[in-house]
C-alpha cells in the first residue's frame, strides 16, 4: 500500500506523538516537511488539547494525527500509594518534602466523550491510540470523521486484536522504543518482541497497512524497516534535540550521554523507556511498589520539581528509545526529509 497516499502526506514518516516534549510547533514542521505531525494529547487539559489544536490547524492545513490512550482508571489503593511513599521516604527526607502535603501530579485521561466533543470540530485526518482502542461508540464516533485510526501492537496477537476490532493500521511498536509501551493485551514483557523478529511478523499477519517503530533513528534504519515490508515507519527520539522540541535542558543533556536506557514503571505505574537516572537506579526500574497507572505520578512530583529546579532529571522521566544516533540540534524539516531519504532510497 502506499501509505503517504492513503494519509494524504508526502512521505510515509509519522513523528511519534512524545508528551511534555513536544506540541503543535513540532507537529507543524513535521507536516511543513511533507510527515505526519502529531499531538500527544493524552497527558493534555480540555482547554488546553482546544489551545493546541486551535495552533496547528491555524498553522498548517496539511493532515495531522491527535494521539490519545485508552486505559483504563484504576481505583485508588491507600495500602499501595503508602507503599510507594514509604519507598521514597529517603528522597522526601534529603528534599525537605512532607509527604503528608503531597495532593498529586500530572494525570494521563483516557479517550472519552468529553475529550471528543472538543477534537470533533477539527475532525483530524489521523487519531492513533495506545493501549487499544476505545469503546466501539467512541470509536464509531471517531471514523464518522473521515478520521483514519492508528493503533500500537507490541506483539503479533494485538495487532490481529486491533485488526478484528476497528483499527485503520497497525503501529508495531518494537521493544527499543522510546516512551510507554502499548501493549494492551498482555502485561508480560517477556512475550513482546524487538523490532526486527516483530516487524515481519505482524506484516504477515494483518492485511492492514502496518507502520514501523522502534530504534529507527536515521535513513539506515528507514531503508531496513522498509526492506521487512512495512508501509511506512513512525519515529519520535530523533526528533527530541530539534529547534522545535520542548525538550528540558537535563533531558538533552541526558540524550547526547552515553547512559543507557531501560525500561521502567517508576514514573507512571506502567512500563516505558526511558535513560536510566536516579530513581530508576535507587530503586530498580521494574520495582512493583509503585501504584497502578497513572496514579505513580503524584508521589514523585514534589521530588521532580525540587531535582528540576536545581537543572537536574534525577526523578524525571528520560523518555527515550534505545538507538539515540539520530538526535541532533536541527530543525523537525530536517529531519523529516532525512527520513524520506531513507525511505525513497530503500527497496522497492
Amino acid at each position: 500500500m502506499n501509505l503517504a497516499h492513503w494519509l494524504g502526506i508526502r512521505h510515509p514518516v509519522l513523528q511519534a506523538p512524545m508528551a511534555g516534549v513536544q506540541g503543535h510547533a513540532m507537529a507543524a514542521a513535521v507536516c511543513h516537511a511533507g510527515g505526519l505531525g502529531s499531538v500527544p494529547a493524552a497527558m493534555l487539559s480540555p482547554t488546553a488539547l482546544a489551545d493546541e489544536l486551535t495552533a496547528l490547524a491555524r498553522a498548517t492545513s496539511a493532515p495531522y494525527n491527535v494521539n490519545f490512550f485508552c486505559h483504563t482508571p484504576p481505583e485508588a489503593d491507600e495500602s499501595r500509594e503508602a507503599a510507594w511513599r514509604a519507598a521514597l521516604a529517603p528522597a522526601y527526607e534529603e528534599a525537605g518534602v512532607d509527604p503528608g502535603t503531597i495532593t498529586g501530579g500530572p494525570g494521563r485521561a483516557p479517550f472519552s466523550h468529553e475529550i471528543a466533543d472538543i477534537v470533533e470540530p477539527f475532525r483530524p485526518a489521523v487519531v492513533s491510540f495506545h493501549f487499544g482502542l476505545p469503546a466501539a461508540d467512541l470509536l464509531a464516533r471517531v471514523k464518522a470523521w473521515g478520521s483514519k485510526v492508528l493503533a500500537s501492537a507490541t506483539t503479533v496477537e494485538e495487532a490481529r486484536w486491533l485488526e478484528a476490532n476497528g483499527a485503520d493500521a497497525i503501529i508495531a511498536q518494537g521493544l527499543e522504543a522510546g516512551g510507554h509501551r502499548g501493549h494492551f493485551l498482555n502485561e508480560d514483557l517477556t512475550v513482546q518482541l524487538g523490532s526486527i523478529a516483530l516487524w515481519p511478523a505482524v506484516v504477515q499477519a494483518v492485511k492492514l497497512p502496518v507502520i514501523a517503530a522502534g530504534g529507527i533513528a536515521d535513513s539506515a534504519g528507514v531503508r531496513a524497516a522498509k526492506a521487512l515490508g512495512v508501509d511506512g515507519v513512525q519515529v519520535g527520539t530523533s526528533y527530541m534535540l530539534c529547534h522545535e522540541a520542548l525538550t528540558s535542558p537535563w533531558h538533552r543533556a541526558a540524550l547526547q550521554s552515553n547512559a543507557p536506557t531501560a525500561l521502567t514503571r517508576l514514573f507512571t505505574g506502567r512500563p516505558a523507556r526511558g535513560i536510566v537516572n536516579r530513581l530508576m537506579r535507587d530503586l530498580g526500574p521494574l520495582n512493583p511498589v509503585a501504584p497502578a497507572f497513572p496514579l505513580a505520578t503524584g508521589a514523585l512530583a514534589p521530588l521532580r520539581a525540587w531535582a528540576e529546579r536545581q537543572g537536574r532529571g534525577d526523578f524525571t522521566p528520560l523518555w527515550s528509545g534505545q538507538n539515540r544516533s539520530g538526535c541532533r540540534e536541527t530543525s523537525a524539516a530536517e529531519v523529516t526529509q532525512m527520513l524520506a531519504d531513507g525511505w525513497a532510497s530503500g527497496p522497492g
